[in-house]
């Protein structure tokens, strides 16, 4: 298997050690600006290894858990970090106009963010921003701890490390329901998200870049992602309100099948679980595809709130984010 491991090279060599010998380096076969590239044997169904850094005669380690790769996986691209700690960041509260309209925004930047440059990052774009990070910003002091649980899908491997943009209106009925969120919508697709992709190193295309919200944020996002395909290619909606407020039963019934991928959750049995199976049914109708292109779960006894969905965001991260999902992705487009 060829592995291309990418990291700022001034510091030192890159090595490989891995569970044939975990005291032997591995050394590249190939060097090429800041990606070194090796040949390992991966037997079947999978090999435990590690980056190291070379420095004055010593072996830095890179930081979190092993990387374990199958003989089976496509390509593996490997960003290692050395000296960062293992949480990520929050940024600032910045404060954007748009329309006649402010919104506050702060950004996650996954750990290693800052040390590995070499690193591009896909990119969530979370409605309802005050909820996501800190206590004493969300609604009754229950957040819905996203940095927490990106930093621990990023040590398992689970996941890309990720780019988070919580966005926090200041009218948020206004701006996630209809007819506001045409505005909300261009907002993020003409002003916000430009704005990231230049100060940050993203990942800026449609299906590197994601929107994804609870409630009237659900609507939201799926009105973002299928107002603007081209710059958002996936939208999470957890427990929607789909049909209060908003004509989506009726755009999504006559337009025609967007290159969107879509995750769908509701709790039950208040928890708009009949609206969420019926966008779930007509999506079917109009050709999206149930386990592939559109992703339904039902959680019993989930309720309303922050903690429930606190407690399953790390589904949807993982099926837009994670090393499975981008796998079959691969696979199906190189044997279509």
């Amino acid at each position: 298997m060829r592995i291309a491991v990418h990291y700022p090279h001034a510091r030192g060599r890159m090595v490989l050690r891995t569970a044939h010998d975990w005291d032997r380096d591995v050394p590249p076969v190939e060097e090429h600006d800041h990606t070194a590239f090796f040949e390992v044997d991966v037997p079947a169904p999978d090999l435990a290894l590690k980056p190291c850094l070379r420095e004055d005669g010593a072996v830095r380690w890179a930081t979190g858990e092993n990387v374990v790769l199958g003989a089976w996986d496509p390509d593996p691209q490997l960003w290692p970090v050395f000296h960062a700690p293992p949480r990520g960041r929050v940024t600032d509260e910045e404060h954007h106009d748009w329309e006649g309209a402010r919104y506050d925004v702060r950004v996650y930047l996954p750990p290693g963010y800052d040390e590995n440059t070499e690193r591009r990052a896909p990119v969530l774009y979370m409605q309802d921003g005050d909820n996501l990070f800190f206590p004493e910003n969300a609604f009754g002091g229950r957040e819905w701890r996203v940095d927490e649980t990106m930093d621990r899908l990023g040590t398992m491997h689970a996941i890309q490390r990720t780019i988070v943009v919580g966005v926090a209106p200041h009218d948020r009925m206004r701006d996630y329901t209809s007819p506001g969120f045409h505005a909300y919508g261009r907002f993020l697709a003409e002003h916000l998200k430009p704005h990231v992709d230049r100060c940050f190193r993203t990942r800026p295309g449609a299906a590197d870049t994601a929107v994804m919200g609870s409630s009237l944020g659900g609507v939201a996002s799926l009105h973002v992602a299928l107002a603007h395909p081209e710059r958002f290619g996936n939208a999470a909606c957890l427990s929607s309100t789909f049909g209060y407020r908003d004509d989506l039963y009726a755009r999504v019934a006559a337009l025609p099948r967007p290159p969107v991928r879509v995750w769908l959750d509701s709790g039950w049995p208040r928890d708009n679980f009949d609206a969420t199976n019926a966008m779930r049914d007509l999506m079917v109708a109009r050709g999206w595809r149930l386990g592939e292109d559109l992703v339904q779960f039902s959680f019993p006894e989930g309720l309303h709130d922050e903690p429930s969905w606190a407690a399953r965001i790390h589904l949807p991260f993982q099926f837009f984010f994670g090393r499975a999902w981008t796998a079959g992705r691969a696979h199906r487009t190189a044997t279509a």
